[in-house]
Formats: structure tokens, C-alpha cells, sequence
């Protein structure tokens, strides 16, 4: 019998296995017995009702770079080309995933576990706004708090069978990045920037965090990277000359995508309505799949 769930669990919730809050992740001067000491970190188990074959994180080095447009997009272009596809908003602070495909119902729960919300296309979502109780409340949660509820994300959320599952994560290097590169089985990870002069140092922080972590990068995508003018079609650098193939041979990665400043797009996602969009962006989603070993059904 499926009953509406208000928080489900998160007022119980403890850290989730993830380190106290004073964690500084060096566990060389530290005795508590905690998953993230070296050789006793262990996965999550996903929900037994479930199957995902693979799983890539969307990570960016700072906010504001339109890192969940680029996981709304590739989603949407796994969808469009046969792909069963699930979304994990784990931006729990600064969710925007199911205002984009205009989703604004509550999550349900059954004996199998939290049921993701499923928009128009089929891709399955989950959000802690689709948790609470008003999409405006704030989530006031230390962060191991907030690592602990990502990680029920997975173990607790019924995701059916899914071909791949992108995960949209807050900006920088923290604990939620950290939860999800150290307890999830991360096939690679995407990282987004902008045009900006501090790209290249933002980017190798990324970059540097998930090959620490032994995380496959399995491309950059510069976003915001132009503007066509209306009138001529010439690309308009905005924030000046791209630098993003030159960061990406910097630092050893493929260049995905450079994706231009569409008011269109930007539009549709405000209105929810993001999957209605007919554009080509993130196809590029398509060849990494193809990588990872995946075909569309």
C-alpha cells in the first residue's frame, strides 16, 4: 500500500556511514573506526528492488556553471535515444532538478522503498524537494547529515531498472562529493565550467579530486561557452576566448561539449519544461555511454 512520505527516515537519519563532522579525511591521526580509513570503505548497497547499470556523476569545481542543464540535458538525450534513465539530485542544499522537468509532486513510499517521481519522457527522479513538505523550505543540515541522505538516495529509493543514472552534485570538493566518489559504484564522472579566467584552476581541482579517488573523468563540457546573435548567427564569445581545449588537453580529458547561452532553453527549464526542448545539446552523452559499454534497448 503506497502512503505519502514526508522526510522518510531523514529526521532518524544518522551520518549514513559517513565520518563525524570534524572529519578532516586524514586518517593517518585518527583512531574512530570509520568507513573512510583506507582498505575499510565499503559500497552502498543499492535497493534490492533495483538495477542501474551505470552511474555518472555531474560535478563542477564551483557553482553557477550550469551543471544541472547539463545533467537535465544528458538525460534527456539518453532518454530520447532508447536509454531507461533516472536522475539523482544530490544538490540537497540547492536543488533545481524537478523544477526543470516541472515535477512538483511528493514522493510516495511502498514496501519496496521511496518511488522516484517519473516525468512525461519516463526518467526517473529523485529530489529532496520532492521530500518535503514546501519546495522553499531549506534544508538546515550539517554535512554529513546531508552525505548520509544522498547515500539513502540510493539504498532506499526504488529506481527500477535503469541503464544508467546521473547524478547532479553540489559544486566544490565536500562532503557529498565525497560520499558519492567513496560508497557508490561511480562509473565516471562529467565536469562542467564556464569560460571564465579561473576555469583551468577549477577544473584541475576536479579533476584532481576523482583521480585521487581512482574516479574515471569521462569528459569536460564548457557551458555558457557563447551566444548566437539572432540576427547574423555569429557566435559571441560573452566571457571571452574559450579556453576549454586547451584545459582539456591540460589535464588529459576529452572535450564533450561546448554549449552556447540559449534564452530559449534557459526558458523552458524555468517553466518546467525543460523536455519539451527539441535541441541536439549533450549528445555527446551518447558516445560516452557507448564507452561505458552501454546499448539502448
Amino acid at each position: 500500500m503506497i502512503k505519502e512520505m514526508n522526510y522518510p527516515m531523514m529526521h532518524q537519519v544518522d551520518n549514513g556511514g559517513a565520518p563525524d563532522e570534524n572529519c578532516t579525511h586524514d586518517c593517518s591521526s585518527c583512531g574512530v573506526d570509520c568507513p573512510s580509513r583506507e582498505g575499510g570503505i565499503q559500497k552502498a548497497k543499492l535497493n534490492e528492488h533495483s538495477s542501474v547499470k551505470k552511474v555518472i556523476g555531474v560535478v563542477s569545481g564551483k557553482g553557477g556553471v550550469g551543471k544541472s542543464m547539463v545533467t537535465a540535458l544528458s538525460a534527456l538525450a539518453a532518454t530520447r535515444n532508447g536509454f531507461r534513465t533516472g536522475v539523482m539530485d544530490a544538490d540537497i542544499t540547492g536543488p533545481s532538478i524537478p523544477k526543470m522537468f516541472g515535477v512538483h509532486s511528493k514522493a510516495m513510499g511502498s514496501e519496496f522503498g521511496i518511488l522516484p517521481e517519473v516525468t512525461p519522457t519516463e526518467i526517473s527522479l529523485m529530489s529532496i524537494n520532492l521530500l518535503t513538505e514546501n519546495e522553499t523550505d531549506p534544508v538546515i543540515w550539517r554535512g554529513p547529515v546531508i552525505a548520509g541522505v544522498v547515500e539513502q538516495f540510493w539504498t532506499d529509493v526504488c529506481w527500477g531498472d535503469l541503464d544508467v543514472l546521473f547524478i547532479d552534485m553540489p559544486p566544490g570538493t565536500g562532503d557529498v562529493p565525497l560520499t558519492v566518489f567513496q560508497s557508490l559504484p561511480i562509473d565516471g564522472i562529467i565536469v562542467v565550467t564556464s569560460p571564465q579566467d579561473l576555469v583551468s584552476m577549477i577544473v584541475a581541482k576536479a579533476v584532481n579530486m576523482a583521480r585521487m579517488m581512482n574516479i574515471p573523468v569521462l569528459g569536460l563540457v564548457e557551458n555558457m561557452s557563447y551566444i548566437k546573435c539572432p540576427d547574423c548567427g555569429r557566435k559571441i564569445e560573452m566571457f571571452g576566448p574559450s579556453q576549454a581545449e586547451a584545459v582539456a588537453v591540460a589535464n588529459g580529458i576529452k572535450l564533450l561539449e561546448q554549449l552556447p547561452i540559449d534564452p530559449v532553453l534557459s526558458q523552458e527549464a524555468d517553466m518546467g519544461k525543460i523536455e519539451f526542448n527539441q535541441g541536439t545539446q549533450m549528445e555527446s552523452i551518447l558516445e560516452v555511454l557507448e564507452d561505458l559499454g552501454l546499448k539502448a534497448e
